[in-house]
């Protein structure tokens, strides 16, 4: 039944076993040591690879934000054709794939594509262990010991934001104050076009009425 009324609550048992029903987090300094030596742990149990994958250069959605750009997903197919790069062995050398999305610019294009072949160089495919025969695509001669790994291959090639051919504007270029300022000429250039017949009306009708008098 709906309560109407500024009437007393009835039955109000607000104190009823809080003690079971609401939980402090007191623990989240430990669980922040906790989740840091699991990190680390995952590091150590998957050394010499990286711990995450290789995210491509998105630019955020909506007018607001897609001046920025950031990590995305995951690479196009048409990103990782451009590369030479093979769909299925994308995933298994830690490059992240999202078959659903789009290019809608060549400039996004050509910055993954560029992304994903920095990637490549910097690439070492060790052999598999046991391996009698190594498989195309993996690294001859290599020294384990001498081989520098990275455990955050997104730290190793940070996104910077496309420049698209804009240079940047320097304050000697930029266009002169307006006097008295753009929101008010625009205003007064509103108006004018606005009022220009009934004033040139009226200064018709003015002058035919000093042409009478005389």
């Amino acid at each position: 039944m709906a309560i109407k009324h500024n009437n007393q609550i009835q039955h109000n048992h607000f104190r009823k076993d809080w003690q079971r029903r609401v939980r402090c987090h007191f623990d989240q300094p430990t669980k922040k040591i906790a989740r840091r030596s699991l990190r680390r742990a995952k590091a150590a149990a998957v050394a010499p690879r990286p711990v995450d994958k290789l995210r491509p250069i998105v630019r955020c959605p909506t007018i607001k934000y897609n001046r920025r750009v950031r990590a995305g997903r995951g690479f196009t197919l048409a990103e990782l054709k451009e590369a030479g790069i093979p769909r299925l062995v994308a995933p298994t050398i830690g490059i992240a794939v999202d078959h659903r999305r789009q290019n809608l610019s060549e400039e996004s294009l050509a910055a993954n594509v560029a992304r994903l072949k920095a990637y490549k160089e910097r690439l070492i495919v060790f052999p598999r262990k046991g391996a009698k025969h190594p498989k195309a695509g993996d690294s001859k001669d290599i020294d384990l010991s001498n081989t520098q790994t990275l455990s955050i291959v997104n730290a190793a090639l940070p996104i910077v934001p496309v420049s698209e051919g804009i240079s940047e504007i320097k304050k000697s270029d930029l266009p002169k104050a307006i006097e008295g300022g753009a929101y008010a000429a625009l205003r007064k250039a509103r108006s004018d076009k606005r009022l220009q017949g009934s004033r040139e009306k009226r200064a018709k009708e003015k002058a035919e009425a000093e042409a009478n008098k005389k």
